[in-house]
């Protein structure tokens, strides 16, 4: 069996109480240690520049004017374009106070004046700080206060969320600069608080009259922080270097020259992930590496196979949830013209990509076996599947486009880290039985230096120098790594965003007819659902209002409880401003508590995930199923 990493060093039993661990395992590329790095770059402002050194003319970054309400066709900025407009805005944060080290906030769509901006802090030196508000209500507040955020570039959409009385924090900043302008209304609130409000072309007239000198950072200097969901409500700040960002880089260039196809400076990327998210971040930096091209989605998910269309690039990445879709509406219609049902996927699914794509990404969550299968069938391109954290840089592994035999998996160690499994006794994993099952720790030179003013979760997430991601991997003979399961009740839904299982319980028990709830998800399905133990006095109350006179259990299976449960459950994530993605959209009703007798609790009553899944299973796939026909 071909190998895809190498050991590099054996496994052993646990000492003193600390559990077992596997084998080290590493990229083949990096099996004497890892590879040099690039001598040309060291920081994320090295990338860019030697970029704009060596293709100044080529498009850099595409956007789309909307005027009238109508969409019109790719604009473009070459790379000494960008280079220009980095300069001034750069200069203009110098003129306004800004000092190396200060920490800029960004916070919008993807655009090209958020790159700009971005690119603006490597220049200086500043740290760059995205303002992600899908993390949740009060996030931007936290952000800009935890992070001591002196400068705020803002979406012109999103000036009146950072100018809301509950930001409070908004307070502390110097200038908020919109991308594109400020209403007077908003200029007027800006002044009243002590903000100094720019549009964009302000502030780049600043900097065109107020030159400085660039005042480049070196490998160990912070590149960014970025905020990440925590399991009790506030995100913590991933710090990442700049030799974190140059590290991926490299690696993706060393892991990319093993294949035919090579990258451009003609290639092409749509982006439309959040680029708050490493993911996309990480893409785009590879790209402006290689002096290749960036189009911004016009910012209408919905209207994306119209940029698409419009754009045809050559790469696609993309979150399980968006493939998931392409996939259903695939099936859907070639359901309808069986004999041609694969030629239609065929076509469809190359165009509904723009027709150019050689290279499609799934990252943020697990890419079913099904779905990727069918990609790689009907896309007429290769499909790679990567695993990672913002606190590895992105990706840890990544699988070989070429190989059929990583399907399922998320591929082979990646070239600039180690990974090692580590023994979890309490879910009966063992990283030295067969096949080889434990958490999945990282280290190396993507892995970021710890959690920004949390030196307590720090050292619970890195100890001896390894970083433990709290996903339970299998090794498989090959090396190749499958995820199966997940240490903390932090589960990632198909469209790639955390869920918080034992947070959300704790939400929705507080709803008057719930008497105890489990809330499931999965990184395979875009929707949760729970399992609701109604409370039986007002269950009773609700039935005799309605005209049902019957016992409780029976109650229990009735659609018009469940209708009123799931309302309930509504009104109770309305109320605590839950994001649309942690309702609970189907319920299955059990008059029965949860008890040690089925297995379903422990002697202190904490909920043994694992045992009721597979309890409820069968109704959950049901459960599923349903919800997936209405949605269709």
């Amino acid at each position: 069996m071909k190998a895809f990493a190498s050991k590099v060093e054996e496994g052993r039993e646990g000492e003193n109480g600390k559990p077992s661990v596997g084998p080290i395992y590493r990229n083949l590329l990096s099996k004497n240690g890892f590879p040099p790095m690039d001598p040309d770059f060291s920081t994320a402002w090295d990338i860019f520049s030697v970029s704009v050194k060596n293709h100044p003319h080529n498009r850099m970054l595409g956007w789309r004017k909307i005027v009238d309400g109508k969409v019109g066709p790719y604009n473009w900025k070459t790379y000494k374009e960008v280079y220009d407009e980095v300069l001034y805005i750069g200069s203009a944060l110098r003129a306004s106070g800004a000092e190396p080290g200060s920490r800029i906030g960004i916070y919008g769509a993807n655009c090209p004046q958020w790159i700009v901006a971005m690119e603006a802090c490597s220049a200086h030196s500043f740290v760059c700080v995205p303002l992600y508000d899908t993390l949740g209500p009060g996030a931007v507040n936290f952000i800009i206060d935890h992070a001591e955020v002196d400068f705020v570039f803002v979406q012109d959409k999103k000036v009146k969320e950072v100018l809301n009385p509950d930001c409070k924090s908004a307070k502390r900043l110097k200038a908020i600069v919109s991308f594109t302008t400020l209403s007077e209304e908003e200029k007027d609130k800006t002044f009243a608080i002590g903000i100094k409000p720019y549009s964009w072309d302000e502030f780049l007239h600043m900097g065109k009259e107020n030159p400085w000198n660039i005042f480049p950072p070196q490998a160990h200097n912070i590149c960014t922080i970025m905020y990440t969901s925590g399991t009790s409500g506030d995100p913590k700040g991933v710090v990442l270097t700049h030799e974190n960002i140059a590290a991926l880089v490299r690696g993706l260039d060393l892991f990319l020259e093993q294949f035919e196809d090579k990258m451009t400076v003609d290639d092409v990327y749509l982006s439309f992930l959040p680029l708050a998210h490493i993911l996309d971040r990480a893409i785009e930096e590879y790209f402006f590496r290689n002096g290749a091209s960036v189009g911004y989605y016009h910012g209408d998910l919905n209207a994306l196979r119209d940029d698409l269309m419009e754009l045809k690039p050559t790469l696609f990445a993309g979150v399980p949830r968006v493939f998931e879709k392409v996939y259903q509406e695939s099936s859907r219609r070639s359901q309808s013209n069986k004999e041609k049902s694969f030629w239609h996927a065929l076509q469809l699914v190359k165009a509904r990509l723009g027709g150019r794509v050689r290279l499609i990404i799934s990252g943020g969550a697990a890419l079913s076996p099904e779905v990727e299968e069918f990609l790689r069938v009907t896309s007429c391109a290769f499909v790679c599947q990567g695993y990672g954290l913002t606190e590895t840089c992105g990706p840890t592994t990544l699988t070989f486009p070429d190989e059929m035999c990583m399907l399922g998996t998320v591929g082979a160690t990646a070239v600039y880290n180690d990974v090692q499994l580590e023994e979890v006794p309490e879910m009966g994993y063992d990283p030295l039985g067969t096949p080889p099952c434990g958490e999945i720790c990282v280290r190396g030179k993507t892995v970021f230096t710890g959690y920004y003013k949390n030196p307590e979760l720090t050292r619970e997430a890195i100890k001896d120098g390894w970083f433990h991601t709290g996903d339970i991997g299998e090794i498989l003979p090959n090396g190749v790594i499958k995820i199966i399961d997940r240490k903390k009740n932090l589960i990632k839904l198909s469209q790639g965003e955390y869920i918080a299982l034992e947070h959300l319980e704790n939400v929705y028990g507080i709803t008057p007819i719930v008497e105890d709830i489990w809330v499931y998800g999965n990184s395979f399905k875009s929707m949760l659902v729970a399992v609701v133990v109604p409370n039986e006095e007002i269950t009773n109350k609700w039935a005799y209002s309605n005209g049902h006179i019957t016992p409780f259990s029976k109650l229990c299976s009735l659609d018009q409880l469940k209708k009123y449960v799931l309302s309930e459950l509504k009104s109770t994530a309305e109320r605590n401003k839950l994001r649309g993605f942690e309702h609970i959209k189907g319920v299955i009703l059990d008059s029965q508590e949860f008890d040690m007798e089925r297995g379903l609790v422990t002697a202190t009553l904490k909920k043994k995930r694992n045992n009721m899944l597979k309890y409820y299973q069968v109704e959950i796939d049901e459960l599923y199923q349903s919800l997936s026909i209405d949605k269709a």
